[in-house]
């Protein structure tokens, strides 16, 4: 039960892919992830708040930084 948390949690499969112009099938770069977020971030810094859009890609990049992680360490 544990497990399925992933699937729940990925609402649009292949979502980040398109967005990062990522062919399906294809690995999206670690540091690409790194870089999108800590653009987003930088957006985002004092008071400034991130578009809808922009927050739900900064959740998408974090989610696969996350799972990206879980997955090295098998």
């Amino acid at each position: 039960m544990a497990e399925k948390w992933i699937q729940g949690a990925i609402k649009n499969p292949g979502a980040l892919h398109r967005k990062l112009g990522v062919k399906e099938g294809e690995k999206i770069p670690e540091g690409q992830i790194a870089s999108k977020i800590s653009q987003l971030q930088g957006e985002a810094e004092g008071d400034k708040k991130l578009s809808s859009a922009k927050r739900t890609l900064l959740k998408e990049l974090v989610l696969a930084r996350t799972l990206g992680k879980m997955n090295k360490g098998k």
